[in-house]
């Protein structure tokens, strides 16, 4: 009787009842009432595994973007300075003509060679450090990707068939994409 005077008190103030406010009526029987029960609970319960899904997909959305993002920045960082280093590679090629000219270089003072050599380690120490690396090896296997043929060499020995003679010129990846093939001479085998 208490709970229904209650719920007559509920009412007249005003505040309304939601489908979840549980309200006891004398008159009902009590099988009945654990029954009704037993449906709201049921009804519960669903909606409880509802949300607990959505949320959890909502979760997994958001570690999903969060891991596409930090492969974004990633990229994007690591392609960043990516106009610097275009202007950068014509000093290095300088540097690499410089120093394959070894005549020349050998008449240069000692000292004086020995300081351009040590900026030159810096630089090529800091483009490394930028995720700059170099190509095109003299014994390598051709690879069209990577290496640009400026001029094929005949020879009689078929297994260098496809192998870089000489380099002409490094090529360079960065970040592990090439921006600036290798330019090299390639052996090819007489048939």
């Amino acid at each position: 009787m208490e709970e229904k005077k209650k719920h007559h008190q509920n009412i007249d103030e005003g505040n309304e009842l939601s489908d979840n406010d549980i309200v006891f009526d004398e008159e009902k029987n009590p099988a009945d009432a654990i029954k009704e029960l037993r449906k709201k609970l049921k009804v519960c319960d669903s909606e409880r595994m509802e949300y607990l899904a959505g949320w959890q997909r909502a979760k997994a959305d958001f570690i999903n973007q969060k891991n596409e993002f930090g492969k974004w920045k990633e990229e994007f960082i690591s392609f960043a300075n990516k106009n610097l280093i275009d202007e950068l590679l014509p000093v290095v090629d300088s540097f690499n003509l410089a120093f394959g000219n070894k005549e020349a270089w050998e008449k240069v003072d000692k000292n004086w060679r020995m300081g351009v050599e040590f900026i030159y380690g810096q630089l090529e120490s800091v483009l490394k450090k930028h995720g700059l690396s170099t190509i095109g090896a003299k014994g390598e296997k051709f690879d069209p990707v990577r290496h640009s043929a400026v001029l094929n060499v005949e020879t009689d020995e078929k297994e260098n068939d496809g192998v870089i003679e000489s380099v002409l010129q490094h090529g360079f990846e960065l970040g592990g994409k090439v921006i600036q093939p290798a330019k090299v001479t390639v052996f090819k085998s007489k048939k």
